[in-house]
């Protein structure tokens, strides 16, 4: 869906990162997953991260995993320009 310039209903933005990140919560067996990606950044769909959430706070990311997705998205940027 995103490759053709959509989006699934069940994303939503990924809040603190800007435009364009979006979150995807998908429970499974009584757990969660979280996939992070990015709509477009230079002519790339990027997955940025993909994890089982483990919180034992609620619904909130962990610090950890955010900074992940941060250090990540940098990485992509990055690239992004040198093309």
């Amino acid at each position: 869906m995103a490759a053709e310039g959509g989006k699934a209903d069940v994303s939503k933005p990924l809040r603190g990162f800007g435009s364009g990140l979006f979150e995807i919560a998908l429970p499974f067996q009584g757990d969660a997953f979280r996939v992070i990606y990015a709509l477009q950044i230079g002519e790339r769909i990027w997955v940025v991260h993909a994890f089982q959430k483990k919180s034992t706070k609620g619904v909130k990311t962990p610090k950890r995993e955010i900074d992940l997705i941060k250090a990540r998205l940098k990485w992509i940027r990055g690239q992004s320009s040198e093309e």
